[in-house]
This record gives C-alpha cells, structure tokens and sequence, in this order.
C-alpha cells in the first residue's frame, strides 16, 4: 500500500484496460442525470487528492513487490460524532487470489480505526460478487443489511449488501485476522 500519485497514471490506464471485463460488473457509472462522467486519470485523481486534502478521502495504490497492481478508496469519511468511512477496492485479475485485496482491506481498516482514529469502516458489495463477499468474510466484518439500489454500477442501480467493523470489535487489529501470509 502507498499513497496514490499522479505519476500512476500510465500503469492505472493500462491496468484499466486491461481488466475492463473483470471490472466491469462491478464499476461504478454515473446515472444519466448526472451528466457527462469525468473518466480521466487526471480528473479522478485531482479529485481525490483534493477530497485527501479536506480529510474526506485517502486513495491508496495496492501494490505488488512495490508494482500498482489495483486501487483502494476510503471515502465519505465523516468526522463529529459519527466518525466513519466507506472503502472500495479492486485489483487486477492477473494478481487476484494473491490475499493482495484482503491484505490491503485489513491494512486499511487497521490504520482507519487506530491512527486515523474512526470509530467505524463499512464496505457495501454487490450480492453477486463472491470475491469481495469472501473478503469481508475473512475479515471479519459484521453484515449489517441489504441497501436496495445503494449504488450506480455498470449502468443501473444495484442492491448491496453492507458491511461494518467497529473499532472496539477489532482492538487485535483486521490484519492479525488473516493469519499467516502464504508464500509468493
């Protein structure tokens, strides 16, 4: 895991296109009343630093013996009494299976609820995606319930199911609840 940087953008495209087919179920589109998307590594990223600026987002670049291999985004983080985030992730198809994406997910979430000091993580996945539900499984996060039409994905609306883990249910620590890393 490191800080996304603007220099990614060539290995970001290139993952991108790459994986279209893999990703594509499960990426977020804009509905058509929002107007025209802005799909560009440069707009996505702008927008992010700028939202990690303001304390509302931290994008990370999932690497692999320090290659970009995928993407984790902490979002919507909400300060006050709330203090929470959502995450979502993704990684390339040629490094899934790895324990890269869980690994990335605990190292997170672990920083999320100890350092940066949020009460509460949630992870909202679509009902057919089995490897993010396995993540979440491995993990240790509490299902807490179905949010109808939660997201725009791939065009239309999409149920989600929602997931949490709150700080107190995690004092070892997500990553400790992995186990042992297996060997490259």
């Amino acid at each position: 895991m490191r800080p996304l940087r603007r220099r990614d953008a060539r290995t970001w495209a290139k993952l991108r296109a790459e994986n279209v087919d893999w990703l594509g179920p499960w990426e977020a589109t804009l509905p058509r009343e929002a107007g025209p998307a802005a799909t560009s590594y440069a707009g996505m990223i702008g927008t992010l630093r700028r939202r990690a600026r303001q304390g509302y987002a931290m994008p990370f670049a999932v690497t692999w013996n320090d290659e970009m291999v995928g993407l984790l985004t902490v979002n919507g983080i909400t300060w006050g009494s709330a203090r929470w985030a959502s995450m979502g992730y993704w990684v390339a198809k040629s490094h899934a299976g790895r324990s890269i994406t869980p690994t990335a997910v605990a190292l997170v979430t672990d920083h999320l609820l100890t350092t940066t000091g949020l009460h509460r993580v949630e992870i909202a996945i679509r009902p057919e995606n089995a490897a993010s539900l396995r993540i979440v499984e491995k993990l240790g996060f509490t299902e807490i319930g179905l949010a109808p039409r939660f997201l725009h994905i791939s065009g239309a609306w999409r149920d989600h199911r929602v997931f949490q883990v709150l700080a107190e249910d995690a004092q070892d620590g997500v990553l400790s609840r992995l186990g042992p890393t297996p060997p490259d």
